[in-house]
């Protein structure tokens, strides 16, 4: 488990499959934090990951490394999505996310990215599968 968590905090992309329409699949690379027990994701509520939430909140997620054996490993993440939505809540959570990929939240690119995330998609785990080759 150790490992796992270091993992999931020190990476930086985390791929998140929604459910769309006709139960196709929605595949997103997105900015994350990981708190030891959920993964939270920044966004604008006119996503395609969001309206798919909305009408099924399952989502899985996949953090991986490496292409060469022995550095390959990964770690599947199988969830619930919650969805919160209140400015104050959003902001700091999106900061938090945010100062993992900017030196400074005062960066013109970190500037618009807070100004347009008005929810954070909160990733509740229920199972998760790690390999490693």
């Amino acid at each position: 488990m150790k490992k796992r968590d270091e993992f999931l905090r020190d990476q930086k992309i985390l791929r998140l499959a929604t459910i769309g329409k006709n139960k196709t699949l929605h595949i997103a690379p997105v900015w994350y934090r990981y708190s030891g027990k959920k993964l939270y994701i920044g966004t604008n509520t006119k996503t395609k990951k969001i309206q798919n939430i909305k009408k099924n909140n399952q989502v899985s997620c996949c953090i991986d490394v490496g292409v060469n054996a022995p550095n390959i490993y990964g770690v599947l993440v199988q969830g619930n999505a919650n969805l919160i939505i209140g400015n104050s809540k959003v902001k700091t959570i999106a900061k938090k996310i945010l100062s993992r990929y900017f030196k400074t939240l005062k960066n013109k690119s970190a500037i618009e990215l807070l100004d347009d995330t008005n929810c954070i998609i909160e990733i509740v785990p229920e199972k998760f599968t790690v390999w490693n080759y």
